[in-house]
């Protein structure tokens, strides 16, 4: 946890930069593919994945090192080649897991998180899921196993395989020649993440392209069908915690409302988006028919609003970097409260970006918690080892917090949703 916590504070600043360069860019270039609202939103739940990721609020049934241990035929070095090898088997085990997350029902859930903006640029790569709790990812690295691929090797390959699949959330690159042969590219992630019925459930590569061009999931980016983003039942909300769950809990609704027991059993592993016909007819949701008539999920973006979410988002990611960069210092169980404040404070933000009648329910609960750690554990988390001023100010910072907030909600009396043609 230590070392990926370490690791991250040196890819969050640079992940960052990226997409306050990608904004820059597209507004000089007269094509900004960025919204605030929605950037924001793809920062908080980059956020939220990586506090669960290094807090390890997640298992596997079954540990890389065990398998190891019970299946190798061979014991090989982590030679260069090894390292090679281990990408590639890796990269084929992405893809056989995005399929199956693409594919059915229970599984889209993990997944959903990071296809609902409806936008396609590099911040939509950090909507990554926090709703996988059991991990089976493990058991598609068994022909690594096979071979006796170290296990410091898929810990050394993993983060950079993920880190690998950043750079081609943009629109603002085209055809890259005969690297569209090898490589997962922009033009073919851009079709991947599209609603469009010639691209659903296409190019579903991690790194390599030629997986879907062997399994026949293979669809070129088409001149006279431009990309439409989102997904076919929009989430309309800024919350990625919501969106994270939201499909589950339509599942589980719908299981306990169909009248056909059998119904109930199979909706959890039918294909993506299926629901039983009679829940269907009497409980519709919201779905896109015709992907270039809809209206982009939106709220009131004024100036003191973009200002202090903006405000927040760097506040956010302060107690982030303090948390990975202490978090041997901070221990167990402390880094686990500390990781349900990072989740609060989403979950209040977003709620106010939401226009939510709740919001000031959230701000109250993220800034008494706060204020409580900090009055009951004689500081934030052992901050005073560097400066116990920061103390005070952090007190401050959550009075003025609610204050600000409670005024911009109680001003912002619009509707929660603006329409924006696509």
């Amino acid at each position: 946890m230590e070392q990926y916590g370490k690791i991250l504070l040196i890819a969050m600043p640079a992940f960052l930069l990226l997409v306050l360069f990608e904004k820059w860019y597209g507004w000089k270039k007269g094509k900004d593919t960025v919204r605030n609202f929605d950037m924001i939103s793809s920062l908080t739940s980059g956020v939220t994945n990586v506090t669960k990721d290094v807090l390890g609020i997640a298992f596997s049934l079954i540990t890389y090192t065990w398998l190891l241990q019970h299946v190798a035929v061979t014991s090989i070095k982590a030679t260069w080649l090894v390292y090679a090898v281990a990408f590639i088997v890796l990269d084929f085990a992405g893809y056989v897991v995005h399929l199956i997350n693409h594919k059915y029902n229970f599984f889209w859930n993990a997944h959903i998180i990071h296809h609902s903006s409806e936008e396609f640029n590099l911040a939509c790569a950090l909507r990554q899921s926090v709703s996988v709790f059991v991990k089976l990812f493990i058991i598609l690295l068994l022909p690594a196993a096979v071979l006796g691929v170290p296990a410091e090797v898929i810990a050394v390959v993993a983060p950079l395989h993920l880190f690998a699949q950043f750079w081609y959330h943009t629109q603002h690159i085209g055809n890259m020649g005969f690297l569209e042969k090898i490589i997962v590219t922009p033009s073919h992630h851009r079709v991947h993440h599209a609603i469009n019925k010639e691209y659903l459930d296409k190019n579903l590569g991690q790194i390599f392209i030629v997986w879907d061009k062997l399994f026949g999931t293979f669809q070129q980016e088409l001149k006279e069908v431009p990309p439409v983003y989102g997904i076919t039942r929009p989430a309309q909300t800024w919350n990625p915690i919501k969106i994270n769950f939201q499909h589950l809990l339509l599942l589980i609704k719908d299981a306990l409302r169909a009248k056909n027991f059998t119904d109930k059993l199979r909706i959890w592993f039918m294909p993506t988006g299926w629901r039983p016909a009679d829940v269907e007819a009497k409980y519709p949701v919201q779905k896109i028919d015709n992907v270039y008539n809809f209206t982009k999920y939106s709220t009131p973006e004024t100036k003191p609003m973009l200002v202090w979410c903006w405000v927040q988002m760097i506040m956010l990611l302060l107690f982030v970097s303090y948390l990975f960069g202490n978090i041997g210092f901070i221990g167990s169980p402390a880094f686990f409260m500390y990781g349900a404040f990072i989740f609060l404070f989403v979950y209040a933000l977003t709620e106010l970006m939401d226009g939510s009648h709740y919001t000031v329910l959230w701000e109250c609960l993220k800034c008494i918690t706060g204020i409580a750690v900090i009055f009951f554990f004689n500081g934030w988390f052992g901050v005073q080892q560097y400066w116990y001023g920061i103390n005070y100010i952090l007190l401050e910072y959550f009075v003025v917090s609610f204050f600000v907030t409670v005024w911009l909600h109680s001003s912002n009396k619009k509707p929660a949703a603006l329409t924006q043609p696509a």
